[in-house]
């Protein structure tokens, strides 16, 4: 391309060969930016067709003064037949409001044809145009036409749009969630659409099979505050400059990720636009703003428009890693008629010969297809409250809160179901990642199903038992005597029975010592001091959290030997060894010593020695064995024997000594029993 530049200085319009050079504006200090009050979005037209007359504001003379435009922030070339084609690029620079500098020279793209469907409102006086370019607030222009041998097409002009002011700042709007939630968008009323300029009723089209990506071109420089103001001027061109009846695409994102609602007739829609050409029916488009040629939109960007293919197309059960057939109502890469296998997400040079989405951005819409068509990824049930888990099974009493996540972002979820044994309990929007379930008593399932906007399910299950019922002790806690030393202690066992239907998760001792029994044991073997009341405590929990405590009271209480009914000859020994310090001994068989007492449980006290010989109980005048007490050991204060009934009674427990020989003696500490 050759470029021949008569001046880039001048104030004057002039016109010669092939290049057309516009200046305007002083070169003095800038005008600071002063706060406006709410405006309508202005245009400004510049002829560059011909020379005579052509720019309003303009003096054709070489030696006038220089001139300044209106602001505004948009430019674009636009001309009268909306289906010629510009043989030479135009190309502008323009001067800051804000700092006085021109900017470098910058291309206006030009895509072709208008891309306005045929027959459609859009169509009608549709004028053929550029690409619009932001430039920020701006008071000068200068245009020049580079390369090429053929005029200008009829009607060329430059179009400079100012946005206006809103009556109100930008605020992102919350929308109305239907049954799936709409992506988060800034509105029309958010971003200041003047609903004034769209003249007629939206279009509607069947369905959205495919989702467009557009980017605006133009500059990547933009402040993200200047969002709004942009949409407002590329939504003033369409309808100023290109004579549509609205902004042509459906939604728009800026290069910070914030969505904007496009073309009115409503998000949930199948809205026809004016923006890909004979392929605006059966589908929607999303514009980036800026030019992603050579620089890649970010990841939150993509992650944005996958979430805009998802909701679109999932309304129709097109699923966006898919492909489509369309057919073309004209195109300059489809005759009318011709059928198009596209990708559900395409780029605008899929169907039209132009450069747009960019080099750069075209490359990532393979990645982003894969993350609008993936799946819920790895949907996991993280906790739940009120459970506990035993093996695979989690243990309730009746409410549970399951809590869950997947690793796909929330914006591209739809919703989650909870069901219980098949039956849908709850359904709960893609922001809510828990849910409380009330269960009826028995063995549950619960699964929860995470619906992305693609309709792409996943599914995570878990066995849950409902136990409202506490455990049940079928026995004790009951507590006997047992033998072993007596040396300031009393040996004890304590026995218990309990059951759960649900399963025990533990049986705990809580008195008179702490203790995890487990929940296979049925008894406890300690000790506790003598002459004392003892609480013996128990408490049983199952799987399920529920808790049931009892407890017994047992007294144990020493009668001294020398309490006995005796029979036959014995005699006091005394020995600090011994139970408060005496003892009675017998030699001669058939001895006797009887005690009658009102109780539980009771055993026997004696000393053991290497010749201490064997005695014969009896129990209630019945035989109850016969007790030899030899030991290698002396072993004082030692419980020999015991004996224990289920309630409380008079009983009555009598020794005979055997009269063994060689070791005919036997020595009595007395009797222990459970009151």
């Amino acid at each position: 391309m050759t470029k021949r530049v008569l001046s880039t200085a001048t104030s004057a319009l002039m016109l010669a060969g092939i290049t057309v050079v516009l200046a305007s504006g002083n070169t003095g200090s800038p005008p600071h930016l002063a706060a406006a009050a709410a405006s309508e979005p202005t245009l400004q037209t510049i002829d560059l067709a011909t020379g005579a007359g052509a720019a309003r504001g303009f003096s054709r003379a070489a030696n006038d003064g220089p001139r300044t435009t209106a602001r505004f922030s948009l430019i674009g070339a636009t001309w009268a037949d909306a289906s010629a084609t510009p043989a030479a690029a135009v190309q502008v620079r323009t001067r800051s409001m804000a700092t006085g500098a021109w900017t470098p020279w910058q291309t206006l793209e030009a895509d072709g044809p208008s891309p306005a469907a045929p027959g459609s409102k859009d169509a009608i006086q549709a004028r053929g145009s550029t690409d619009p370019l932001w430039v920020d607030p701006s008071d000068g222009v200068q245009a020049r036409i580079a390369g090429g041998t053929a005029p200008p097409p009829r009607g060329m002009r430059l179009d400079l749009i100012d946005p206006g002011t809103p009556a109100a700042t930008m605020k992102p709007a919350a929308v109305t969630v239907p049954e799936r939630p709409i992506p988060k968008v800034v509105t029309r009323a958010g971003w200041g659409a003047n609903e004034k300029l769209v003249k007629n009723a939206p279009e509607y089209t069947t369905d959205v099979s495919v989702l467009f990506v557009h980017h605006t071109a133009g500059t990547n420089n933009y402040s993200c505050s200047d969002s709004a103001a942009i949409i407002r001027s590329i939504q003033a061109y369409h309808v100023k400059s290109k004579h549509w009846n609205d902004i042509g695409y459906n939604f728009l994102v800026d290069k910070c990720g914030t969505l904007f609602e496009g073309r009115r007739g409503g998000i949930t829609k199948p809205v026809l636009g004016a923006h890909t050409l004979g392929f605006n029916s059966r589908s929607s488009a999303i514009a980036v703003l800026g030019n992603y040629g050579s620089q890649a939109v970010s990841r939150q960007v993509k992650t944005v428009i996958a979430q805009v293919a998802s909701y679109k197309l999932g309304i129709y059960g097109h699923a966006p890693g898919g492909r489509a057939a369309l057919v073309s109502s004209g195109s300059d890469r489809y005759a009318k008629g011709s059928t198009a296998i596209l990708n559900r997400v395409s780029g605008h040079r899929d169907t039209g010969k132009t450069e747009c989405p960019g080099n750069t951005l075209y490359s990532q819409l393979g990645s982003i297809r894969s993350i609008a068509a993936a799946g819920p990824a790895d949907l996991t049930i993280t906790k739940i409250n009120g459970a506990r888990k035993t093996g695979s099974t989690w243990f309730t009493r009746s409410a549970i809160r399951p809590y869950w996540q997947v690793d796909t972002a929330t914006t591209l979820m739809d919703r989650y179901d909870v069901y219980v044994d098949g039956e849908l309990a709850a359904s709960v929007p893609a922001t809510q990642g828990q849910q409380l379930l009330q269960l009826t008593p028995g063995r549950h399932n619960v699964r929860v199903r995470a619906v992305a906007l693609n309709n792409r399910v996943s599914y995570a299950s878990l066995a849950v038992y409902a136990d409202a019922t506490l455990p049940q002790f079928t026995s004790g806690p009951s507590v006997a005597l047992r033998t072993g030393s007596l040396n300031g202690i009393v040996p004890v066992r304590l026995r218990w029975a309990v059951q759960d239907a649900g399963g025990l998760s533990s049986v705990v001792l809580t008195t008179p010592a702490s203790a995890d029994l487990g929940v296979t044991a049925t008894s406890w073997a300690g000790s506790v001091s003598p002459s004392t009341e003892t609480t013996y405590g128990l408490r049983a929990t199952d799987r399920a959290g529920n808790a049931r405590s009892v407890a017994a009271v047992r007294t144990p209480v020493l009668v001294p030997e020398d309490r006995a009914e005796q029979t036959g000859t014995w005699r006091s020994v005394g020995n600090s060894a011994y139970l408060d310090g005496s003892a009675l001994r017998a030699t001669t068989a058939g001895a006797s010593l009887s005690w009658t007492f009102t109780g539980r449980s009771a055993a026997l006290a004696f000393s053991r020695t290497a010749v201490s010989g064997a005695i014969q109980v009896y129990v209630d005048d019945q035989p109850a064995g016969t007790i030899d007490l030899r030991s290698t050991d002396t072993l004082y204060r030692r419980a020999v024997w015991s004996r224990s009934w289920n309630a409380s009674d008079q009983h009555t427990v009598k020794i005979v000594v055997e009269g063994t020989t060689g070791r005919p003696g036997v020595i009595s500490d007395g009797l222990v029993y459970l009151k």
